[in-house]
């Protein structure tokens, strides 16, 4: 699944991202997000390196609880998951570099 334009309102239960193995993306946020509009150059940057890796963008806001089980306050925010575990998340990344240092992490362990 390659980079996801667009912020998703039919959010996945947080038990389905939890049970799904392997690693998986996702990102919180909102289309009128002036911060998220202009992280998207980065993070389309960084993900054309990992094609296969499984990008949901989710949209965030008041109500929304999936984004508060996830502690996520600032948008957007990217959360990298193994096997449903967090393994590294950046928030309001510029630059490409960023994103790469946490997709980087899905190496470790």
């Amino acid at each position: 699944m390659p980079y996801d334009a667009t912020y998703r309102a039919d959010a996945p239960e947080r038990a389905t991202l939890d049970a799904r193995r392997g690693l998986q993306l996702i990102e919180f946020g909102a289309d009128w997000c002036g911060h998220c509009q202009a992280a998207q150059p980065a993070i389309r940057a960084a993900l054309a390196t990992w094609p296969d890796l499984p990008h949901r963008k989710i949209e965030d806001g008041p109500g929304r609880r999936l984004g508060r089980s996830y502690r996520v306050k600032l948008w957007p925010t990217l959360i990298l998951l193994r096997d449903g575990q967090e393994i590294g998340r950046v928030v309001r990344p510029t630059a490409e570099g960023e994103v790469n240092e946490l997709l980087k992490a899905s190496a470790v362990g």
